[in-house]
C-alpha cells in the first residue's frame, strides 16, 4: 500500500533531478489541443555511457548469479524492458552478441521476484518492487 503513495509523481521527479543534473532539458510542446511539458536530452553522450554499460553488463560482465548483479544495472534492465527501450539500446550490436544480450536479460525477466527478494543479498526492496509491478 505505502510503495503506491511513494511512487507518486517519480516521473516528474526523476524528470527534475534529470534537468538538475543537466542531462535535460524543460520545454513546453503543442500537442494538438493541450500544452504539454516535455524533457528532451541535452547531452546525448550521457545515453550512450548508459547504454553501453547496459550492454556490457549483459555481454562481458555476465554473471549466472542475478545476486551478484549491480542493483543500479538490474533495475534499470528491468525499467529498460517494461518501456520498450531494451531492444534499440542493443541494436547496435552485432546479431550474435544481440542474441546473447537478449538471452541473458530473459533469463532475468524469467525470475520469480517473490522468491528472488526472500534471499539475502540485499536487493530483496528491488525484487520487491518489481514482483508488485509485475501484478
Amino acid at each position: 500500500m505505502k510503495l503506491k503513495f511513494q511512487l507518486k509523481n517519480v516521473r516528474e521527479r526523476l524528470a527534475k533531478n534529470l534537468v538538475e543534473k543537466g542531462v535535460c532539458t524543460t520545454e513546453k510542446q503543442n500537442f494538438v489541443l493541450f500544452d504539454m511539458t516535455t524533457h528532451p536530452l541535452s547531452d546525448s553522450s550521457v545515453k550512450q555511457r548508459l547504454i553501453c554499460r547496459l550492454q556490457d553488463s549483459v555481454l562481458s560482465r555476465w554473471t549466472n548469479n542475478p545476486q551478484r548483479f549491480d542493483r543500479r544495472i538490474l533495475a534499470l534492465l528491468f525499467l529498460a524492458h517494461s518501456s520498450d527501450v531494451l531492444e534499440s539500446a542493443f541494436a547496435s550490436l552485432s546479431d550474435d552478441d544481440y542474441e546473447v544480450a537478449m538471452k541473458r536479460v530473459h533469463e532475468l525477466l524469467d525470475l520469480d521476484p517473490d522468491q528472488e527478494s526472500q534471499k539475502d543479498t540485499g536487493h530483496e526492496v528491488l525484487w520487491a518492487v518489481i514482483a508488485a509491478m509485475a501484478k
